[in-house]
């Protein structure tokens, strides 16, 4: 079995012939290697620098350009519903009751608009003049380039009482512009089917990721019906319809009783205000847990990295904490004020603005750049908050007294982080008793084995290549981070050991410049035991390390479960399903050998099947949603059995090889 690792060798090239390497040098540089890519070519050309990437979330990406003009015409106050659809063969398509794209010739190009929108890049309607006010998409770029990235492309617009429809194939026009015949209402229709030859990965659209997407859309748009249906099985179709009248206090409730937490007030507060041609609401519901989930948009656009309007929230819900507390007693003259982590403890809130000329930084909109924010939110905020709590004392207690809570938690925490601070590797202390280190003291190609048990961290420790692996053996019943506050996780003796060996740190004090070590592999048993250990560790590194998983440091060892053996043949297999093709192959008969745990492995064993390079299996841990990864361990490690219960039965059905 191959590596995933990817290392790459580097073949030297040595030049014994001084002309050869003159030639090579000195190649010929001038107005003929300039390139200039015409149309769409460009796109197909670099499909990443338009889409992030050609894997599944590139993909789905078309489908969210094209909602996303669509969502603009609702936020233009035309379009109330939007149809998406899944056909057989993976193909999408994209209805709804907006203005239509326009059919007229393009004065410039003298080809009709819509030619000319899903053609040309930067050809589009929100560029400054008065037919969008605000918009997402990729202003001027989204149709295009789904088109250039189709196999082919269909447009149908209800116009005037009329049905236009065009046909493209990879960007360019396949057909003219014609007449179907008569139609009533308005609206557009896309349908496309993405390119094989730029998605080589996939495909095959995923009916959750788009139901997760649409219905995130529909909370930020009250009133905007989407509906999301799946063809592709004509024996058992899927359909959702997304229709939320209370917009983001409803996707407040959502979140939160999703992932099973218990409400501190009965509704969430909503406040909202308009000025000029700038709009914002925020959507606050206080919940029984120790994290906080602050979600933020932007005409639609989910800033995932804030922004001046995340940072408008913030400061004011901290002043407003303070002020009120001190204005009813709730903090005393000699008590210090409440940080921006105390207020937040427990608050699920949701951010919303619209506005002109959003100015997003980075590639990906994950920034909010327009400053003027700032000070809208933040006045917002502040004064309608302070006017809420005034005139609902019950919610503002509740609230305050978990805020209270959270501060003293708070002290204790810091209290504790001093004495962790004392005992870790951060000071130049000693490491873990328990830890085989490596002899490599860089960080690079290095890698650090969690292990669960003594005897398995054993055999670890002798089948290891002591150069650069290094092993830390766990014992006993790790902390559920999940059900603590940071001062009960500090310190905590299964834990600190871990903290230690890293070497980073973590919450506030967390710095990756510090990791000792590129690779960080949990490796458990291969049973329920061994699921709980892994999912405490990952708990515990996305509470309070979550860089490590964001930059793409945690992996998940994968030892086998059988050992198959018949003469002097023997192989090791990973699934029943495996086993049993590999009995057949070796003809029948066989010793099969079931690992209960990594303890009944020996050195060598262990190292072959799981920690040699050459043959080894990992699992690398990534992250690309934020609020999904949130839900789901707070599901799977929070007080609540019923959503846990629930999420276990739907995600059973998923998983092939399900060995307890």
């Amino acid at each position: 079995m191959e590596e995933r690792d990817d290392l790459q060798e580097l073949e030297l090239i040595r030049f014994d012939d001084e002309t050869e390497l003159n030639t090579i040098v000195t190649e010929k540089y001038d107005e003929s290697q300039i390139q200039v890519l015409d149309g769409l070519e460009a796109v197909r050309k670099r499909p990443g620098m338009y889409i992030g990437s050609t894997g599944p979330r590139g993909l789905h990406h078309l489908v969210y350009e094209i909602v996303d003009n669509s969502i603009d015409e609702a936020l233009a106050g035309i379009c109330t519903d939007i149809s998406v659809e899944i056909l057989p063969g993976n193909i999408i398509s994209v209805r709804d009751n907006g203005r239509g794209i326009p059919v007229g010739l393009n004065e410039k190009l003298g080809i009709p608009t819509v030619t000319v929108v899903l053609t040309v890049l930067h050809a589009g309607g929100k560029f400054g003049g008065s037919g969008y006010k605000v918009s997402g998409g990729l202003h001027g770029v989204g149709s295009s380039v789904v088109n250039a990235l189709s196999e082919w492309l269909e447009v149908e617009v209800t116009l005037d009482g009329k049905i236009y429809s065009q046909r493209f194939s990879r960007g360019d026009p396949e057909t003219e512009l014609m007449i179907l015949g008569k139609g009533d209402g308005h609206g557009t229709l896309i349908r496309f089917c993405p390119d094989a030859d730029i998605f080589t990965e996939t495909t095959e659209f995923d009916f959750e990721t788009l139901e997760r997407r649409l219905r995130e859309s529909a909370f930020l748009n009250a009133g905007l019906r989407i509906t999301l249906d799946d063809r592709r099985n004509a024996e058992e179709p899927l359909h959702r319809d997304f229709c939320y009248e209370g917009g983001i206090s409803s996707f407040a409730e959502f979140l939160d009783s999703t992932r099973g937490l218990t409400a501190l007030h009965d509704t969430p507060i909503h406040i909202s205000a308009v000025s000029g041609d700038r709009s914002a609401e925020v959507a606050i519901l206080y919940n029984d847990s120790y994290n906080e989930l602050l979600l933020s948009f932007a005409n639609n656009v989910h800033t995932v990295d804030g922004g001046t309007h995340e940072t408008g929230f913030k400061s004011a819900l901290t002043r407003v904490f303070n002020d009120y507390g001190r204005k009813f007693k709730y903090l005393k003259d000699t008590d210090k004020n409440l940080s921006g982590e105390d207020v937040r403890e427990g608050l699920t809130a949701v951010i919303s603005v619209k506005l002109t000329d959003a100015q997003f930084e980075g590639q990906t909109k994950g920034k909010l750049g327009n400053t003027e924010m700032t000070p809208m939110v933040s006045s917002l905020v502040y004064e309608k908050l302070m006017t809420y709590f005034e005139e609902n004392p019950g919610v503002a207690k509740a609230v305050f007294s978990k805020a209270l809570d959270a501060s003293r938690a708070r002290e204790a925490a810091r209290r504790a982080r001093d004495l962790a601070r004392k005992k870790s590797g951060v000071d130049g202390a000693s490491l873990p008793g328990k830890l085989a280190d490596c002899t490599e003291k860089s960080a690079e190609n290095t890698e650090i084995y969690i292990v669960e048990g003594d005897s398995a961290g054993g055999s670890a420790k002798q089948g290891r290549d002591p150069r650069y692996q290094a092993i830390l053996p766990l014992w006993g019943k790790m902390l559920n981070v999940e059900k603590a506050r940071l001062d009960k996780v500090i310190g905590n003796e299964k834990l600190l050991p871990v903290v230690t060996a890293l070497g980073t740190g973590l919450d506030e004090d967390f710095d990756i410049s510090r990791l000792r070590y590129d690779k960080v592999i949990i490796m458990a048993d291969a049973d329920v035991d061994g699921a709980h250990i892994r999912t405490l560790l990952l708990t515990f590194f996305f509470r309070y390390m979550r860089p490590l998983i964001t930059e793409g440091h945690i992996y998940i060892a994968q030892p086998p479960l059988f050992k198959v053996s018949k003469g002097k043949r023997s192989r090791y297999t990973f699934s029943e399903e495996e086993r049993d093709r590999c009995i057949a192959e070796l003809g029948g008969d066989c010793d099969v050998q079931r690992y209960k745990g990594l303890g009944e492995m020996d050195a060598i064993q262990l190292w072959e099947t799981t920690m040699d390079p050459a043959f080894r299996t990992m699992l690398r841990v990534t992250m690309d949603d934020a609020i999904t990864a949130d839900e789901t361990f707070t599901i799977l490690m929070g007080d609540k059995v019923e959503p846990r219960r629930e999420f276990i039965e739907l995600n059973a059905k998923k998983v092939s090889n399900l060995d307890v």
